[in-house]
């Protein structure tokens, strides 16, 4: 029998990477099991999520849309499925690639962008990733990954 492929994580955030490090670290903290593939928008925000734990990390668009086509999960700010958002780092070929992508998506609404969902409750960044992290774990469990 052959062995599982483990399920491949993508984060993408762009600024400064804030979102994608915290993600990174609930998920190491929580010894999630899952490729971890950082994609930022920008170095920097590549940068902080490779520090945080990430196995592997791209930078930019193409990386982005190339990484959505092979996802298990994709898990960013809500704003990466909206062209022109977080200031402008998401692009149109971004913000399709994601939403056309096979894999579960895992977003967060950011409101700094002035995106609201109705419904969400207003919480921290801290605990929207807490909430991200305990979805991801549940998605890989769903699948038989622990």
């Amino acid at each position: 029998m052959g062995e599982r492929r483990k399920k491949q994580i993508v984060i993408i955030d762009g600024q400064g990477g804030g979102f994608g490090r915290a993600l990174i670290e609930k998920l190491r903290q929580q010894e999630v099991r899952g490729t971890i593939l950082a994609v930022g928008t920008n170095s920097m925000a590549t940068s902080a999520m490779l520090r945080a734990g990430a196995d592997a990390g791209a930078t930019g668009e193409n990386a982005a849309v190339v990484a959505s086509r092979s996802a298990d999960i994709i898990a960013g700010p809500m704003g990466i499925v909206m062209a022109d958002a977080m200031l402008g780092e998401c692009t149109a070929a971004i913000a399709a690639a994601v939403a056309r992508s096979n894999a579960a998506r895992v977003l967060v609404p950011v409101t700094r962008c002035r995106t609201y969902v109705a419904g969400a409750k207003n919480k921290t960044l801290g605990q929207y990733v807490e909430d991200a992290a305990c979805l991801i774990r549940g998605l890989l469990e769903e699948d038989g990954t622990p």
